[in-house]
């Protein structure tokens, strides 16, 4: 019988390195190492310069919309429980619950998007730009390119819902479920760190 007949029982094509992982896991945490180290440089320069410039002026709370952005935190914390339960579903053969928590993750990142495309004319109209001052720099450039990759984290897993959809993914061809899960967690990580630094302290 051929393998699109049977699409179900194919066994996984991610064969280990000589290091024992996986080709992509390996290439996704190599990614990623990549990722830290580009965030990693923007955070530390925030924080230098904001405790060791005179010119960086942190707008009120009131001007940042701290409960937008707390709410907007508590919907990524939500997608990462569904990007959980989605690898765990289709790891237990229950395509359909992986189906369902994938767009349940997928609408929360849509969700995360739609409210920083508000939450950016409201800063430039309280006067929070890319060129106002230290703060606004900083702002607009962690948080655009934090949102550009919450932006393929959607696209990676709407993908991945898509080949669900078709039949595609079994608990032996589950890999890049996996992955999926491993790039969706460090984006919101990453929004953790920023969402404390860029709105509270």
């Amino acid at each position: 019988m051929s393998s699109y007949s049977t699409p179900w029982i194919l066994e996984s094509s991610d064969e280990p390195t000589s290091t024992g992982v996986p080709h992509g896991k390996l290439g996704m945490w190599v990614f990623l190492a990549s990722e830290v180290m580009l965030f990693g440089s923007l955070i530390s320069s925030y924080i230098v310069l904001r405790l060791g410039s005179p010119l960086f002026i942190v707008p009120s709370h009131e001007m940042l919309s701290v409960p937008v952005a707390f709410v907007n935190t508590l919907v990524l914390i939500v997608s990462s429980v569904t990007m959980v339960l989605a690898l765990a579903s289709i790891q237990q053969d229950n395509p359909k619950g992986m189906i369902w928590y994938l767009a349940a993750t997928i609408a929360c990142g849509l969700i995360f998007l739609t409210v920083k495309c508000w939450e950016y004319p409201h800063k430039w109209h309280e006067g929070i730009t890319i060129s106002s001052g230290l703060y606004g720099s900083f702002y607009f450039t962690m948080t655009g390119l934090h949102g550009i990759h919450v932006l393929g984290g959607v696209l990676f897993n709407l993908y991945i819902l898509v080949r669900g959809l078709k039949g595609h993914w079994s608990p032996r061809r589950c890999e890049r479920v996996e992955y999926a899960g491993i790039y969706w967690h460090f984006v919101d990580l990453v929004w953790v760190v920023l969402f404390p630094l860029l709105y509270l302290l």
